[in-house]
Formats: C-alpha cells, structure tokens, sequence
C-alpha cells in the first residue's frame, strides 16, 4: 500500500510541479519576463497580494478581539456570519460586490446625482485589494483565533492582578502572543492571493490592471504568442519561487515563536462597559461585508439590466429562467458535476488511505507522505493547471475532461487527508490494541478499527471536494477545451460579455447550494 501511495502522489503531485520548474527553467524564455507588460503584471500581483495580506490581517485581528476576546452578546452568530467569505468563490463575491459598486451599481448612481461623480467604482487595482482581503481574513481570522485560545490564562490574570488594565493587557501580554500568528497569517494570505484568477480578472481587468494570473491565462489562450504555454511556466516558475519562500518564511516563524505552556483555561473576555457600542459597530461591519453584497447579487438577479429602478413591476425571475433553460448551463452543470464527482471519488478514496497510513502506521516515509500529500495546499491553481497543461500532450489528454479531473485531484486531495487527520489522531491507539490481544492480525485490526473511524471523515472531506471544485474557476479556465463549459467558466464568460443579470443569477444558484452542502458537511462532521 505505501509503494502504491507513494507512486500516485509521484505522478498526481510531484510530477506536474517538476514539470512547470523544468519547463519554465530550460525554456531560456525567463528573460521574457521582462517585457513591460510581463513586469508590471508581476509588479501588480506583489502590489495586491501584500496589500490584501495587510488589510486582511488587520481585518481578522480586530474581528478576532470584538468576537472572540469581548463579552459581546451574540457572538455565534458573529462568528458564523464573519466566516461566511469562506463558502462564496472570490470570483462569484466580485460579482456581488460589482453589484454595489459598479458604475451602474445604486450607490454610484445616487452619488452620481448628489455630487455629479460616483462615490468608489470597484473596478481596478484598489478593488482588487479591496476583495482579495474580504475573501481572504477568514483565513487569518481561524489562525489568530486560534493563536488566542492556546495563550494561557494565567498571563492577563497575572497583568491584571498587578493592577494592568484591560488596555494595557491587551497591549503588553496578548498582542505580542498573537505576533507570530499575524505574521505566518499576513505571509499565508499574502501567498493565496498571488496566484488569484477570477478577482483580478473581473475586478481589475477592465480597467487594464493585470496580474501574473491574467496574463498567464491571455498566455494560454492567445493566438500570437508563440509557444504560449511555454512561457506561461515561466511565470508557473516565479509563482513557486514566491510560495516556496513564503512556506519557508511560515516554517522559520513557527520555530521562533514564543514557547508558553499549553492553556488550561481559555482567557478571560474583557468585559465592556458599553458592550451596545462595540456590538453595534462589529455588527454593522459584518453584515455590510458578508450579507449585503449577497443582498446586492440577488438584486442583480432579480433585475432584468443593470441601472433599471427597482420597484415592484421591474423585479422579475426571467434571469433564473434564462440560465436554467440555457444550453450552456445545462452543459456546465453536467460537466462540473461529472468532474467534482470524479474528483470527489478519487480523493475520498485515496486520501482515506494516505490519512489512516500516516496517522496510524509506522511505515517509513509516512512524515514525507503527509507533507507531499498536503504540499497542493500551498500551491496555487494557476500552477497546478499550468503543470497539467503541459503534460497534457505527452498524456494524450489534452482538450479533455480527463485533463480537468487530474488537477482536481492534485489540488484537492489535501482536504480529505486534513479532514482524516483530525478525528484519528483524537482517537486512541487503544482500540486496535484491543482487536489485537483479541486475535485479530495486525491488518484486520487497521481495517476494522482506523479505516472504520476514518470513513466519516473521509465522506465529509469528499463532499467538501465536491462542493468545492464544482465552483472552480481558475484550473477549469485554463483547461477547458474552447467549446465546452463548467459552471464557473460559464458565470465567469457571462459576466464578461455583458450579461450580468443572467452571471448573477447562476451565481445565486451555486452559491445557495453550495451553502446548503456546508450544512450538510457541518452536520454530519457533529454526528460523528
């Protein structure tokens, strides 16, 4: 079993990342990337990666405190609203947020009338920040989270029993714990948001701002660039230098960070004396970030064209109806749900067995395994497709569906393996002990007993891979053939045609049943 693991984490991992370093290194075409608009697309890509890092982890922290440090009332709900970027695509959420900030948008329109000028036009590079932060600091929010959770009570007690108040607590002892975890979450957020596709291509594109991302993409589907997926492993071979150097900088970070004693008791909350003021600013600041763009993309749905005066008469369904009955969207939802299927099969498989033989074996390598079958966790998708994109023709695979599905198992196998992780290593060794002394051999009891407890972990983590490459963008948008169509090429080539109302209703559908799969997914996490 572990030679076979080994074998498929070679040719579904290790392969396709070889291949873009080798391509892009022995093509001699790195010079190219000097070309102005090579260098200002990498120059925008840092720009908006570190920008968003920052106000990212700005946004966590201060969410971090109000929700999880204060005596707020109703902070569940908080909590679950502030997560909710999570479960939307980026590239769907730029659809919503162009609903309350795009030039027809009516926020702009009403200033437009107020003051002869709109108020903020998303697009270009500041809304690129601007979204690439909002789907990010759920991210930095769980690391900070739970960085605060593991400082020990007995610090702030001891502070405030010197006579520190809360202030001066939270500025002496706490902040300076949490520094690590800001850090490792400002340089993992800033490494996500490198490689994004779909923000900077609806948000930043039509104001001309590229980054790396885009212009791989008009790489890959230009018909003038010679050797076009050549050159996009170049910037494949730019993009791994910059994740690996910020994966390094997370792992020396890691060792440099404070040794404290596990926390037996969680902190103390500080406790408001206007607990009205805070709540009200930290609600209002929640919902204006998670449910009104939702609000303003079901808006656009129920719109028959952007601009048109909302009233009674003007709201209609003909957009739902549109995109239901569209040839290319029943084509896009065959073809996501076939692939995420396909995905979801093989990776629940498969990550079964390398979750459970990590966890619960001592065979050798199994440390190494986890860390390979874990590594597309720091890769982008723009690189994974990029690496499938030029095995392709060796493989006879390209234009294919097949293409497609390999990269989803690349970058999603991880999921299953994290989700397998959690439940076993919480699990006592015990219970195979015991179906040994019983008669049991050694791999009866790693069948009956780890692969059992295992199997509810892994169904879940199958239906999150599901979920998840059923909205993918970045991968299928590279490597589709060029007539056919997933749900998110689909959403995405509406919007970028004109067809807004219609991008917006197929938007609403998938994001209404990919929240209805988290659900699911949390459901049946508690049932178990």
């Amino acid at each position: 079993m572990n030679a076979g693991l080994w074998l498929f984490c070679l040719g579904v991992i290790l392969i396709p990342l070889g291949t873009v370093a080798l391509y892009g290194l022995a093509s001699g075409r790195l010079n190219e990337l000097a070309r102005a608009d090579v260098a200002q697309a990498a120059l925008n890509s840092v720009v908006s990666a570190v920008g968003s890092g920052v106000l990212a982890v700005l946004m966590a922290l201060l969410l971090v405190l109000a929700i999880e440090h204060t005596t707020l009332t109703g902070r569940a709900g908080l909590r679950i609203l502030a997560l909710s970027p999570m479960l939307v695509p980026p590239f769907i959420g730029a659809i919503a947020w162009v609903g309350l900030f795009g030039p027809a948008s009516y926020i702009n329109r009403a200033a437009t009338e107020l003051t002869g000028s709109p108020l903020w036009v998303i697009y270009g590079g500041d809304g690129v920040v601007l979204l690439l932060a909002l789907h990010s600091y759920p991210i930095a929010y769980l690391l900070i989270a739970a960085a605060l959770a593991r400082i020990p009570a007995e610090l702030e007690q001891a502070a405030r029993a010197s006579g520190a108040g809360s202030r001066r607590v939270l500025g002496d002892i706490t902040l300076p714990l949490l520094r690590t975890a800001l850090v490792s979450s400002f340089v993992l957020v800033t490494v996500s948001n490198l490689a994004d596709f779909g923000i900077p291509a609806l948000i930043g594109a039509p104001r001309g701002y590229e980054t790396l991302a885009t212009i791989a993409y008009r790489f890959v589907r230009s018909g003038t660039v010679e050797n076009p997926v050549q050159l996009a492993a170049c910037v494949g071979v730019v993009l791994l230098v910059m994740v690996a150097a910020g994966m390094l900088l997370i792992r020396l970070l890691s060792r440099r960070s404070y040794a404290v004693e596990a926390a037996y008791a969680r902190t103390e909350p500080i406790r408001l004396r206007r607990p009205w003021i805070l709540g009200s600013v930290t609600w209002l600041l929640v919902l204006s970030l998670t449910v009104l763009p939702l609000c303003a993309l079901m808006l656009q749905a129920l719109l028959p064209a952007p601009g048109v005066a909302l009233s009674w008469e003007t709201l209609t369904l003909n957009n739902f109806t549109t995109v239901l009955q569209s040839r290319w969207t029943a084509e896009g939802a065959q073809t996501s749900i076939s692939l995420a299927l396909g995905a979801a099969a093989i990776t629940g498989i498969v990550g079964l067995a390398i979750g459970t033989v990590v966890t619960r074996t001592q065979l050798p390598g199994r440390g190494l395994l986890r860390t390979v079958s874990l590594m597309p966790l720091a890769v982008p998708g723009l690189i994974v497709a990029i690496g499938w994109l030029l095995l392709a023709p060796h493989l006879g695979l390209f234009n294919t569906p097949w293409l497609i599905l390999c990269a989803y198992v690349m970058s999603f196998i991880a999921l299953v393996v994290q989700a397998i992780e959690a439940p076993l290593k919480s699990t006592s060794t015990t219970l195979e002990e015991a179906a040994r002394i019983s008669g049991a051999s050694p791999i009866r009891a790693f069948t009956d007993v780890s692969v059992r407890l295992a199997v509810p972990a892994a169904w879940a983590g199958a239906l999150l891979v599901f979920l998840t490459a059923v909205r993918e963008l970045t991968i299928s948008a590279l490597l589709l053939a060029p007539n056919a169509q997933t749900l998110g090429v689909a959403i995405f080539n509406l919007q970028q045609a004109g067809s807004f109302g219609s991008a917006a209703a197929l938007s609403v559908i998938v994001t209404v049943v990919g929240l209805v799969g988290m659900g699911l997914i949390t459901r049946r996490l508690r049932q178990h």
